[in-house]
C-alpha cells in the first residue's frame, strides 16, 4: 500500500500473520524482516511508476476538447468536482463546470429565455489559485458587490476610511453621516475587554457521577495546566486561557477558550481542542466525544452563553457627540435620541425577547464590513450583538450633549486567514492599515479592525436614531433607495427594497 503524502511504502500484514496463529503465514521473522527491506527498496521506483501514470493520464485530459472533457465528466471518469487538480488549468476548469451546470439549469429556465442565467454571472479575470482549497468548492465564477466607504471615522485617536460591501441604499451614507458626527465631536474611545476564541465539544461518559468527576478533575489546576500545555503544542500563538464546564446528565460540553493571534482562529482552536480531546479519552476511557462542537461554543447562533461570557472580541466603543454637531450634522437632539434608545432598542428589544438585540442596526455595518474585509459574513450572527446606550449630558454652556456607547461581547474577525488573502479583501484591509499579522505585537491588528467595527456600527446607530427622531428616514428611502433602474434580462423596472436600517 503507497502513501502518496510521505512517499512510503507500507507492507500490511494480516493481524493472523503478526501473531503467527495461522500455519499459511507462520513465517520466521528474518524473513519478514527481508520482506520489508525489499519492499522499501522498491518504493520509489513504485512511486515514481504511480506519479508518471498519474501524469500521463491527466495530460491526456488536458489536451481534451471541453465538449470531450464534459463527456467525460457524465461518463464517470471525471469528477466535475476534482476538475482543478485533474486540468491543471483552474480558469478553463471554472468554464467548463459552468458548461456543465448551464446544461443542467436549462430545463428550469421558460422557453422564452434567450440566455443562461451564467451568462450575467462573472468568471474571467480573477486569480482561482486565490480560492482554489482555501475559499470555495465547485466554483463557477463570483457575485461581484459594491464596496463604498464611510470616513474619516476617528477612533482612539486615528482617522479610518472604512470600506462596506453591500446593496443596501442609503447605508453608506448613513453611516458616513454617523462618522462625521463623532470624528466632528473629537473622536471615538474604544476598549478591548476580552479577547478569546471559544469551542466546545460535547462528550458522553458513563454516568452524571461520572460527568461530575471529570468536572472536578479539569477544574484542579495542575490538570487544567496538563490539558493547556497539549492545547498549545498545537500552534503557535493558541494559547489555552480557560475551560468553561456545563453538564446536563451524562454529558459533558467544555467550552474551550484561547488566543489565537490575529487570525479569527476557529480551524486553531478546534486543532488544539482535539488534542485535548484525544488525551482525555485515554485519561478516561469510558468517555466518548460525540463531537468537537456541541453547540455550546457558540458558533453562528444567538446564544446567552456568547452574549454574557464574550466571544472573539469583547470591545465597549464611546463617543460624546456635541450639542452643535446634534443640530447641524444630524439634525436632533439629545433628549429626543436618548429618550427613542429607551423605548426602542432597550425595552421595544426586551419587549421582543432578544438576546443582544439591544441596538439600532448593528448587523448592517458588521456584515458590510466583514465582506469587504474576508471575514465570515455567517458570524455576524453573534457578531453583531449590541447594547446600544444614550443620555443626555450637561455641557459647560448651559445645553446638553449626547453620550453614545455600544457594548460588543463576540466580534469575531481576523486580520489573517480566511477570505483575507483574496486581492479585494486584502485591499480593503490595506486601507485600514491592518492587514495580515502584527510582527510586533501578535493579535494587536484583529483587536484594532475589532475596535474600528465597533466605531462604524457607533456611527450606523447615531444616524439611523437621528433619522427616526427627525422623520426623515422614509423621506430619504423614498428619494434615494426606490429609484427604478432597468433590467437587461427583462426590460422591467427593479425596486431596490430598503428597510428601516438604513439612512442617508
Amino acid at each position: 500500500v503507497i502513501c502518496h503524502r510521505c512517499e512510503t511504502l507500507f507492507v500490511l500484514l494480516d493481524q493472523r500473520a503478526a501473531s503467527r496463529s495461522s500455519p499459511r503465514t507462520d513465517l520466521p521473522s528474518s524473513m519478514l524482516q527481508r520482506v520489508v527491506r525489499v519492499a522499501r527498496s522498491a518504493a520509489p521506483a513504485v512511486i515514481r511508476r504511480w506519479r508518471t501514470t498519474a501524469a500521463s493520464k491527466s495530460s491526456d485530459f488536458a489536451s481534451m476538447t471541453d465538449d470531450q472533457i464534459l463527456t467525460e465528466i457524465r461518463a464517470g471518469n471525471i469528477l466535475q468536482q476534482k476538475l482543478e487538480d485533474t486540468l491543471g488549468d483552474k480558469q478553463r476548469s471554472v468554464g467548463i463546470r459552468r458548461k456543465l451546470v448551464q446544461s443542467m439549469v436549462a430545463n428550469v429556465l421558460p422557453d422564452s429565455a434567450s440566455k443562461s442565467p451564467l451568462d450575467a454571472l462573472p468568471f474571467e479575470n480573477f486569480d482561482y489559485d486565490q480560492v482554489h482549497g482555501v475559499c470555495c468548492e465547485n466554483v463557477i465564477g463570483y457575485v461581484p458587490i459594491p464596496v463604498g466607504v464611510a470616513g474619516p471615522l476617528v477612533v482612539n485617536e486615528t482617522a479610518f476610511q472604512v470600506p462596506m460591501a453591500t446593496t443596501e441604499g442609503c447605508l453608506v451614507a448613513s453611516t458616513n453621516r454617523g462618522a462625521k458626527a463623532i470624528t466632528e465631536s473629537g473622536g471615538a474611545s474604544a476598549f478591548i475587554l476580552g479577547d478569546g476564541m471559544t469551542r466546545a465539544p460535547v462528550l458522553r461518559v458513563s454516568s452524571a457521577r461520572r460527568a461530575a468527576d471529570l468536572k472536578e478533575w479539569v477544574g484542579q489546576k495542575s490538570n487544567f495546566d496538563l490539558l493547556a500545555a497539549t492545547f498549545n503544542s498545537t500552534s503557535r500563538f493558541g494559547r489555552l486561557q480557560n475551560i468553561k464546564i456545563a453538564i446536563a446528565g451524562r454529558l459533558v460540553y467544555m467550552r474551550f477558550q484561547c488566543t489565537t493571534g490575529d487570525a479569527m482562529g476557529m480551524n486553531m482552536i478546534t486543532k488544539g481542542v482535539t488534542s485535548v480531546m484525544n488525551m482525555l479519552t485515554k485519561l478516561f476511557p469510558d468517555t466518548q466525544v460525540l463531537s468537537v462542537s456541541g453547540n455550546f461554543c457558540t458558533d453562528k447562533k444567538p446564544s446567552a452563553v456568547n452574549w454574557i461570557e464574550g466571544r472573539g472580541k469583547s470591545v465597549v466603543c464611546e463617543a460624546v457627540i456635541t450639542e452643535n454637531v446634534l443640530t447641524k450634522v444630524l439634525k436632533t437632539n439629545a433628549h429626543a435620541m436618548a429618550d427613542l434608545n429607551t423605548a426602542k432598542n432597550l425595552i421595544g428589544s426586551a419587549m421582543a425577547g432578544s438576546i443582544g438585540g439591544y441596538n439600532a442596526h448593528s448587523s448592517n455595518i458588521v456584515t458590510a464590513i466583514y465582506l469587504a474585509t474576508g471575514q465570515d459574513p455567517a458570524q455576524n450572527v453573534e457578531s453583531s450583538t449590541c447594547m446600544t446606550l444614550m443620555e443626555p449630558v450637561e455641557n459647560s454652556y448651559g445645553g446638553f450633549d449626547l453620550n453614545i456607547s455600544v457594548t460588543m461581547p463576540s466580534i469575531e474577525v481576523g486580520t489573517i486567514g480566511g477570505g483575507t488573502h483574496l486581492p479585494g479583501q486584502a485591499a480593503c484591509l490595506d486601507m485600514l492599515g491592518l492587514r495580515g499579522a502584527n510582527a510586533d505585537s501578535p493579535g494587536a491588528n484583529a483587536r484594532r479592525l475589532a475596535e474600528v467595527i465597533a466605531g462604524t456600527v457607533m456611527a450606523g446607530e447615531l444616524s439611523l436614531m437621528a433619522a427616526l427622531t427627525s422623520g426623515d428616514l422614509a423621506k430619504a428611502h423614498m428619494k434615494y433607495n426606490r429609484r427604478t433602474v432597468p433590467s437587461e434580462q427583462h426590460n422591467v423596472h427593479r425596486l431596490a427594497g430598503g428597510d428601516e436600517d438604513s439612512y442617508a
